[in-house]
């Protein structure tokens, strides 16, 4: 699959360009790569189609932010230009940015006729719950979802036997109806949606026993969806045409996907980084040993030197989060902390009594302070 353009590119916009700009931009690279502008033009068609896809995430103040955090795994755009819309739906879509109808850019380019109305279906929102090994690799989600589909009695057109239509004797089939009223400034003439068939151009002359002439039916599908390895809990993917069918012959919402992540027994999700905090005893920080610690991958060995104190940390690179959408991976960091035992025998306590009389028992106070800020400042600046 060829690498997708970045949709700032696409429109040859900044990142910080406000909405009248991005409409602007829009309008401009649809009028330039339309496919009557352009009769038989394969790429210009794709353009089209791209410029499309890209005004659908960068309008959308919700669909923007996720894809200026993501990128593209962000929106969940898996399939081509425009997100499968075809022709028709881009038209509907966004046909409003030219002053009603998209179609002929009224007159200026080929079929000046007004494109009808086309219904569509309404989104649906799921969760999906994941565990950090899921994460970390990406995964599959089969997921059965109840929905509105297309009547398969009338193949969604919400006609009996499929073909009991006709235009509607309001606006003759245009969807839309004009109307001319007089003013002292002088005539003005308003065009708006037909109220007697809602903009579809058509009307049903005997509608569908099964769906009741709205060409859908309740049901319920088992959808696919890839999940990306990287996403964090609360982000929200989106598979376009998954949601609910469109009536008579509309078209499909999306299926909004949202990612909850399962809380690990052992690890604590920082960003792309891990964390790890380990408890070893007071005589093993003082003399050294070789742990365990958990990660993704299974068990890794770290080793504790000499006279380690309580709070530094053991970086393992690359055991953390692949970076969501570029290469690389986090990092597992390793708390260490030394436990304090709260009940102590007369023989335990009476050994601490006589090993903090020694002077490597007791330390300058000033100095250990001064080393733990030293050390918290390397970690940080890293």
């Amino acid at each position: 699959m060829s690498t997708k353009r970045d949709y700032y590119e696409i429109l040859e916009l900044q990142k910080n360009a406000d909405e009248a700009e991005i409409k602007k931009a829009y309008r401009k690279m649809a009028l330039k790569h339309h496919p009557d502008k352009n009769p038989g033009d394969k790429d210009a068609e794709e353009r089209f189609k791209e410029a499309a896809e890209a005004y659908e995430v960068l309008r959308d103040p919700q669909k923007r932010e996720r894809y200026d955090r993501y990128g593209h795994a962000g929106v969940g755009n898996q399939g081509g230009g425009g997100f499968g819309m075809s022709m028709d739906d881009i038209f509907s879509n966004f046909g409003d940015i030219f002053g009603g109808g998209f179609g002929g850019f009224g007159g200026g380019f080929g079929n000046s006729s007004r494109r009808r109305n086309v219904n569509r279906g309404t989104n649906l929102r799921v969760k999906v719950r994941m565990t950090l090994d899921e994460i970390a690799t990406g995964v599959e989600k089969k997921l059965k979802v109840n929905k509105y589909v297309k009547c398969n009695e009338c193949s969604g057109t919400g006609a009996k036997n499929g073909s009991a239509y006709s235009n509607c004797h309001t606006c003759h089939g245009t969807g839309q109806v004009t109307r001319v009223t007089n003013t002292f400034l002088g005539q003005m003439q308003t065009t708006s949606t037909c109220p007697a068939c809602g903009g579809e151009g058509q009307t049903i002359t005997s509608k569908c026993n099964a769906c009741g002439g709205d060409g859908i039916v309740k049901g319920e599908e088992v959808i696919s969806v890839n999940i990306p390895a990287g996403v964090a809990d609360g982000m929200q993917l989106s598979v376009s045409g998954k949601g609910n069918a469109g009536a008579r012959s509309g078209i499909n919402g999306d299926l909004i996907v949202l990612v909850e992540e399962i809380e690990h027994q052992d690890l604590i999700r920082d960003g792309d980084n891990l964390i790890f905090d380990k408890y070893i005893t007071f005589s093993d920080a003082a003399l050294g040993c070789n742990l365990d610690v958990p990660t993704l991958d299974g068990k890794a060995r770290v080793k504790i030197e000499p006279g380690t104190q309580s709070g530094k940390v053991l970086r393992l690179k690359g055991k953390g989060l692949p970076h969501l959408q570029s290469y690389g991976k986090g990092d597992l960091l390793v708390n260490v902390n030394i436990w304090v035992p709260q009940i102590l025998s007369r023989e335990e306590r009476t050994m601490l009594e006589k090993l903090n009389d020694s002077p490597n028992f007791a330390p300058d106070l000033e100095k250990t302070r001064n080393s733990f800020f030293a050390r918290m400042k390397d970690y940080f600046q890293r």
